[in-house]
């Protein structure tokens, strides 16, 4: 009976460590932040070549508040600058704007940054970005503050499906230092 016993745990622990280790890539590739009601999902750019000079950065903000907030400013450690932008196409024609005021986060919604969208503009880049790295910057919004956050740089073709899910339940609030 105890050698079933001991059988037993070890098929379970070969069997947990098993899932664990299929799953860490998936948990690697996610990165979440949260402060005050807003949710932040995945910020990531792409690889750029030598010599470029900007980049764009994308990433969700969902709003579980009752409070609409705005997203108004952004910062990374590669650029001079970093402008909050909006992308359209109009009859055919692709116009790109800078937001002074910032872009909307709805109040029990969420603003989604993605190329061909809103975007953070990331200009006079001071080296060009690698696949896999990590950007250190910052978000600030209008009510909720600043918040610490690192892009991940990902390849001309984005992040994964599995990159943009979360579960935000038990995650507490990181306010950038």
């Amino acid at each position: 009976m105890n050698r079933s016993l001991s059988l037993g745990r070890t098929r379970l622990l070969a069997g947990l460590l098993g899932a664990a280790t299929l799953l860490a890539p998936l948990v690697a590739q996610a990165h979440e932040y949260k402060i005050g009601a807003l949710e932040i999902i995945h910020p990531w750019t792409r690889v750029t070549p030598n010599g470029a000079k900007v980049a764009g950065g994308y990433l969700i903000v969902e709003n579980d508040g009752d409070t609409a907030d705005r997203l108004i400013g952004a910062t990374t450690e590669v650029a001079g600058r970093a402008e909050i932008h909006q992308m359209t196409v109009t009859d055919g024609v692709m116009t790109m704007r800078m937001l002074k005021d910032g872009a909307e986060v709805p109040a029990k919604g969420k603003l989604e940054l993605a190329p061909g969208g809103y975007h953070i503009m990331m200009l006079d880049l001071k080296r060009p970005l690698v696949e896999g790295e990590k950007i250190k910057g910052t978000l600030t919004f209008a009510k909720a503050g600043t918040i610490a956050v690192d892009f991940k740089v990902e390849s001309m073709k984005g992040p994964s499906p599995d990159a943009m899910k979360h579960d935000m339940k038990n995650m507490p609030a990181t306010p950038a230092q």
